[in-house]
């Protein structure tokens, strides 16, 4: 079982290419606030309705300083249809080795349909300015997350 992060914590470094196959690195991300969630597949009905809602929030989560970043196994090619496809505005990571999942706890045993599987751990971060983690969220739902994630962080 991968080791969960905990508020407190130091966010784990990464670069990883986003959907247009440039290298976005944690860093770049340094006195900002910034959201960043791990989905298990781009353009399947959960995940496009969880990129839809970070989309649709968008302006409102900028305007209280975030930044949505979203993580999947799929390759740029695939994050850039998803992209196209749905008017997606959230940045788009490629993490196709899964290793940063992996180090934020985000992938690992979890439950699917009553079995036991390993696989993609829905999970959301809230990252502060100086990149700790302020809030984590595992095993969410993709629907109404958003609308849950504005309420706990007081921006309804």
């Amino acid at each position: 079982m991968t080791e969960r992060l905990v508020p407190g914590a130091v966010a784990p470094e990464f670069t990883l290419t986003d959907d247009a196959g440039t290298p976005v690195s944690s860093g770049d991300f340094r006195g900002r606030k910034v959201i960043v969630y791990f989905y298990p597949a781009a353009m399947t009905p959960g995940c496009t309705k969880q990129a839809c809602d970070f989309t649709e929030s968008l302006d409102s989560l900028q305007a209280h300083g975030y930044t949505v970043v979203g993580i999947s196994p799929d390759k740029a090619e695939k994050l850039a249809k998803f992209r196209e496809r749905d008017g997606l505005k959230i940045t788009l990571l490629s993490d196709p080795d899964r290793e940063v999942m992996k180090a934020w706890g985000a992938f690992g045993e979890k439950m699917m349909y009553g079995k036991k599987v390993t696989g993609v751990i829905r999970s959301t971060f809230v990252v502060d300015e100086s990149g700790t983690i302020e809030h984590a969220w595992y095993n969410v739902k993709a629907t109404g997350h958003v609308a849950k994630l504005r309420r706990d962080l007081g921006l309804q």
